[in-house]
């Protein structure tokens, strides 16, 4: 017997895979260059493998998978997960990178049920470390650290 399959999953996977095949035929016209010397079409056609592998796997699974039924909808992640990018956007010239990271990542965080206050605390002080590392130490981008709304 024909095992069932997970409509909603194969059609996720399916976009991601299209989206994923668009990118790579865009890039193709554009210099790639090399890993250490990236041109303007490397970076979308690494991004374009990596969605038409991730939109792979979801293909793969719904397979494996049947459809369930649509639950009630997540207000507390609405609440949370929604806002935390925008607060994000409208904080970091004002607050700079590195509390806007850390409040971002704390707001986000209290979405979950399951963490407490403490493993929010902990979680938003690794992603701001890990982020100033990344993008402003190891890449060096030019933003501002602490911004002209804080004493720093």
């Amino acid at each position: 017997m024909a095992r069932p399959i997970n409509k909603t999953d194969a059609a996720a996977g399916g976009l991601f895979i299209a989206v994923g095949v668009l990118f790579a035929v865009q890039s193709m016209g554009m210099e790639i260059g090399t890993a250490l010397r990236m041109g303007p079409g490397y970076f979308p056609l690494v991004l374009s493998g990596v969605m038409i592998l991730l939109g792979a796997a979801i293909v793969f699974t719904a397979f494996s998978s049947e459809d369930e039924p649509v639950g009630t909808l997540a207000w507390r992640g609405m609440m949370f997960i929604l806002p935390a990018p925008i607060f994000f956007g409208l904080t970091v010239r004002g607050l700079g990178f590195v509390p806007s990271i850390f409040f971002t990542t704390l707001i986000a965080a209290r979405a979950a049920l399951k963490m407490s206050w403490l493993a929010s605390l902990i979680l938003s002080v690794a992603v701001m470390i890990f982020c100033t590392l990344v993008f402003s130490v190891g890449l060096g981008l030019p933003f501002r650290r602490f911004g002209p709304w804080l004493p720093v």
